[in-house]
């Protein structure tokens, strides 16, 4: 099992970036997939999650209408379209696997298979 995530990078607040989530030795549509991301000092917090069965796509309140995540089975990879980024996005973001409940897809120990992480960071 392995998570790839990329396509991070530099961009001025008010940018975009989509971010990818490569997955190998499992078939994506099994798994729910979650993005995470750690700032330096803080704690890892969950950005966004989509379910293996239904597709269904959940946020947090502070990506909430800038963030998108989506899933093409067929390329086994989930994307994070990010637009209208801001500097307190700046962060590492992680790719993770799992089939948590729905009201805990924030919560990093429902995910068992993590990727290596890349780095955004979002400039004023």
């Amino acid at each position: 099992v392995q998570l790839q995530a990329f396509g991070g990078g530099l961009v001025q607040a008010g940018g975009s970036l989509r971010l990818s989530c490569a997955a190998s030795g499992f078939r994506l549509g099994d798994y729910g997939i979650g993005w995470f991301r750690q700032a330096p000092g803080k704690e890892r917090e969950g950005v966004s999650y989509i379910r293996s069965s239904s597709g269904a796509q959940y946020y947090a309140d502070s990506v909430k209408g800038r963030f998108t995540i989506s899933r093409d089975n067929a390329k086994n990879t989930v994307y994070l379209q990010m637009n209208s980024l801001k500097p307190e996005d700046t962060a590492t973001y992680y790719c993770a696997r799992g089939r948590p409940v729905q009201s805990a897809w924030f919560t990093s120990g429902m995910y068992g298979h993590w990727g290596q992480g890349t780095q955004v960071t979002v400039s004023s």
